[in-house]
């Protein structure tokens, strides 16, 4: 086999494992530039990896997620070994801690370091593991206590209070008085313009896979043919120079206009001037100190206005650091509902089979991104927000059923970062706990942020009764149902006035569309244009939704 026979070459004079410390590399470590490997000294270290077939056997994960993850850390584990390092590489079935095991009963020792995973269930599984001793991870830009003194002990938790918090800690932005640059810590409202074509979106460069990548390839279509996805086309970085053309091509592409059409969504370019570095970042490719410090770099260089660097760095300093930090405090949810499956808003719904299936269902917002999700592993924060989450949340399916649905689907998903950011804000399901409102809109919104329209069988405007868009009735039957829950909070208050306000008839009506909705979906059928149509409806528009994070 080429990588362990290439792997074997590199490390033919490594000389006894025994002698040597020994320090656990998860999945989400690959980088020698902090933490414990950063220190060590590679004549007397020996760096431990894992594959385990246990991980892909308790979910389908998507394919292209598993040859990412598989491709990054052998091709790291042969960077680790040209850096000098004694590389102990294992592969079997058994789970990670049953490995690990196994290896020190080996070559007996009386302790193994690991810097903290960011995996919650990765954590819980090396709990087991007698002589594994964790240490804190040097990986993440703020600590518990930024979190604790920005947002309290205990929930509700808010990201702009954190965020203005690290940016004064840091000095993120921050003018040599203090006082964040421009006047103001948040550029969001600035930020969501169309995209109608101008400027021309950038490709993310292309990494056509070597003999490493080709050979995790056949694997995965040799044990794992029924997972999700496909192979096609694979083209993902993988090894540390994949990784920084990708920062180049970030600072060179992306983050001048990433901030005005950061919101936006395009039928013909997906990503438009996103910069792709989430699945990087999250198995740490890149560290987020360098993404802060690029972007940083681009606007003092004149190449990128304030406003789109400060999207960038709210994403990265902020939303990331926040998500995480909520996670743990919540100890993946577990502290909000039993078995994290909190569902403020008694939605029981299962995931249509529209979303496990690639086909058409006529909505063509979900049937773009759904397409992309399958074809790529990706699709920027705003088609996982305000078409997936929000369609799902209409529907009333169950957070967690959508909340593993993401995990599974996207390259870079992970326990920490996609629970809060579907079962608390895409769906609401853990309630205000870190969000003020449920994200929700009907066809208004996708209209307004997105050419998608322009090419659906349904109208969004509601003007042709032939083929209105189903999303509007299904948002206020969503806040009909919800009208006592939401009740409390203020920024809804505008749309549930609006709610109460339509007749028995109207209700009973969106009623009925969304129940047509859910049984076509379920089924894996396509609306007809003429699922939500009635003459008689009278058009009441929905408010326009707005984003804050």
């Amino acid at each position: 086999m080429s990588f362990f026979r290439a792997l074997a070459e590199r490390t033919a004079a490594q000389g006894s494992l025994r002698d040597k410390q020994w320090i656990y590399v998860p999945y989400d470590q690959l980088s020698l530039d902090r933490g414990l490997a950063s220190r060590a000294d590679p004549a007397q270290t020996c760096l431990v990896f894992i594959e385990s077939a246990d991980k892909p056997a308790r979910r389908r994960y998507h394919k292209k997620k598993l040859a990412f993850l598989l491709s990054n850390e052998r091709h790291f584990a042969l960077e680790a070994a040209e850096r000098g390092f004694a590389v102990l590489y294992l592969a079997g079935d058994a789970t990670f801690a049953a490995q690990l095991r196994a290896a020190m009963r080996e070559h007996p020792r009386r302790e193994v370091l690991v810097e903290r995973p960011a995996e919650r269930e990765l954590r819980e599984e090396l709990a087991s593991v007698e002589g594994l001793r964790v240490v804190a991870s040097e990986r993440w830009l703020t600590s518990e206590e930024d979190f604790t003194r920005a947002c309290g002990e205990s929930a509700p938790w808010r990201m702009d209070a954190f965020y203005r918090h690290v940016r004064r800690r840091t000095g993120a932005l921050m003018s040599a008085e203090g006082q964040p640059l421009g006047g103001r810590f948040s550029f969001d409202g600035d930020n969501r313009e169309r995209w109608r074509g101008t400027p021309a979106a950038p490709r993310a460069p292309r990494f056509e896979p070597d003999e490493v990548t080709r050979e995790v390839l056949a694997l995965i279509e040799r044990r794992w043919p029924a997972h999700y996805g496909t192979l096609d086309d694979f083209a993902l970085p993988c090894s540390a120079g994949d990784a920084q053309a990708m920062m180049a091509f970030a600072a060179r592409a992306c983050v001048e206009h990433f901030g005005p059409y950061e919101d936006a969504m395009s039928d013909e370019e997906p990503t438009l001037f996103h910069t792709q570095l989430s699945s990087l970042l999250n198995v740490g490719r890149i560290a987020p100190h360098a993404v802060i410090a690029m972007a940083t770099r681009a606007l003092e260089e004149g190449r990128a206005p304030l406003q789109s660097v400060e999207g960038l760095v709210r994403q990265v300093l902020g939303w990331r650091e926040f998500v995480r930090h909520v996670h743990e405090r919540t100890d993946g949810f577990r502290t909000v509902a039993p078995d994290a499956r909190p569902s403020a808003l008694d939605a029981h719904e299962a995931l249509p089979r529209a979303f496990w299936e690639p086909r058409e269902t006529g909505l063509r917002c979900l049937d773009r991104t759904l397409s992309q999700v399958w074809r790529t592993g990706y699709s920027h924060h705003i088609t996982r927000l305000m078409v997936l989450s929000n369609i799902a949340t209409l529907l009333g399916v169950e957070p967690r059923e959508l909340s593993d649905w993401f995990w599974l689907a996207y390259t870079d998903a992970y326990d920490w970062v996609v629970e809060p950011n579907v079962l608390a804000m895409g769906t609401f399901g853990a309630g205000a706990v870190m969000t003020t409102k449920p994200y929700v809109s009907g066809a208004g919104y996708v209209h307004r942020m997105s050419d998608h329209c322009k090419r659906c069988r349904f109208d969004p405007s509601g003007r042709d009764a032939t083929r209105p868009c189903p999303l509007t009735p299904m948002y206020w039957s969503f806040l009909d149902r919800n009208l006592e829950r939401l009740s409390a909070i203020d920024r809804v208050g505008p749309a549930l006035l609006s709610a109460r306000k339509r007749t028995d008839a109207q209700r009973a009506r969106d009623a009925s569309v969304l129940a047509r909705v859910r049984e076509r979906l379920a089924e894996g059928a396509e609306l007809p244009a003429s699922v939500a149509a009635d003459p008689s409806l009278v058009a009441l528009r929905p408010p326009r939704a707005r984003r804050r994070t």
